[in-house]
């Protein structure tokens, strides 16, 4: 499923519950009509209008469905606050294409394609809201709907995150023990990808529930937590680098990839350039992590001294080879951190390893 742009989510926020413009909406749905709404009273939307009349009047809910009551386009200001005019004749350039019929969605989708503006059709036959930004066009659900939609997504989130967990545990055993293979990686990588994927869904969602998405909200944060980090130090683990291909490169095609190709594990191997490109994906390859994972686990460490630890080592296994003197010669560590990261280092292994085979 395609995520809204930020220009939609922006829109989908401003006319969710809670919000008046999403009462005045209702309200219009509520009585039998239509509406054409323009949310932007800039000189690009003056352009298109012809006729009409001026108002500047304060917002409300009640305004709004009084004046859909004539035939023509309201126009609001950008952020929805003043009607600055009503009974308006939109004249967009017909020669942007459309796939709607209706009038009213015709003018609506072509208005939003001409100028950068949110525009939303209350469509009185079908008794449907909608609305546009660029080339998006976003249905307003019923709430009920979305809210069935939001926990069916967030109890997948739930089995993905229990997978992600455990293959995460069994991957942490493997790089203390050196036995990591290319399938152990991706198998992470795959679940913490899809895990961010479902969450991204059901946040759009909660956009659009406003008021009514506090809960699902709540639920997300909990199911989501440390996922987007764990993802992020996976990839940077393993990921074939280069001067011209870094970590975010690498997550960014991670995110581009599509579903079927992120079920693929010989594509998102290659996507990730392991091995290099000039060999033949082989899921049985060893490989050894670069170690930011696990020292990410050990408390108060920070960011910048995980990557002096593992610019100077290289590998895990030198690292938790290297003494603490070893440690204490890399910038920031000093005597008493190389001393924790011993210690840390020492009960991840054998906390990993207790729960391989434990």
């Amino acid at each position: 499923m395609a995520q809204p742009s930020e220009a939609l989510r922006a829109a989908l926020a401003a006319s969710a519950p809670g919000r008046p413009l999403r009462e005045g909406l209702d309200r219009i749905l509520l009585s039998g009509m239509g509406a054409l709404i323009v949310v932007g009273d800039g000189p690009d939307v003056l352009n298109l209008c012809s006729g009409g009349f001026l108002l500047d009047a304060a917002f409300t809910p009640q305004r709004l469905s009084e004046l859909a009551k004539m035939d023509g386009a309201i126009i609001l200001a950008a952020d929805a606050s003043r009607i600055a005019r009503a009974n308006v004749h939109l004249v967009p350039n017909p020669n942007v294409p459309t796939s709607e019929t209706g009038t009213r969605h015709r003018t609506a989708e072509r208005v939003a394609r001409s100028i950068n503006v949110p525009v939303v059709s209350v469509s009185e036959r079908m008794a449907v809201i909608a609305v546009y930004v660029g080339d998006e066009k976003h249905p307003l659900e019923p709430i009920p709907r979305l809210l069935d939609r939001s926990n069916q997504a967030l109890q997948t989130l739930e089995r993905y995150r229990t997978r992600l967990d455990a293959v995460s545990r069994s991957l942490s055993a493997l790089e203390v023990e050196d036995l990591v293979t290319l399938r152990d990686v991706v198998s992470v990588i795959q679940r913490a990808e899809m895990v961010r994927r479902i969450a991204e869904e059901i946040d759009s969602h909660i956009v659009e529930l406003g008021e009514d998405g506090r809960l699902v909200r709540l639920q997300l944060e909990e199911l989501y937590s440390g996922v987007a980090a764990d993802r992020r130090l996976a990839v940077a683990d393993y990921f074939h680098r280069t001067e011209a291909h870094g970590l975010e490169d690498a997550l960014r095609a991670l995110a581009a990839l599509s579903t079927e190709d992120l079920l693929d594990q010989k594509g998102v191997a290659a996507t990730l350039g392991l091995p290099r490109s000039d060999e033949e994906v082989d899921l049985d390859l060893g490989l050894s992590p670069r170690g930011y994972r696990l020292l990410a686990k050990i408390p108060r460490l920070p960011e910048a001294v995980i990557d002096n630890v593992v610019e100077r080592f290289g590998d895990l296994q030198k690292i938790m080879r290297a003494t603490i003197a070893d440690l204490d010669e890399v910038d920031g560590v000093g005597e008493s951190r190389a001393r924790a990261m011993k210690d840390g280092l020492a009960r991840l292994a054998e906390t990993s390893i207790l729960d391989r085979y434990g």
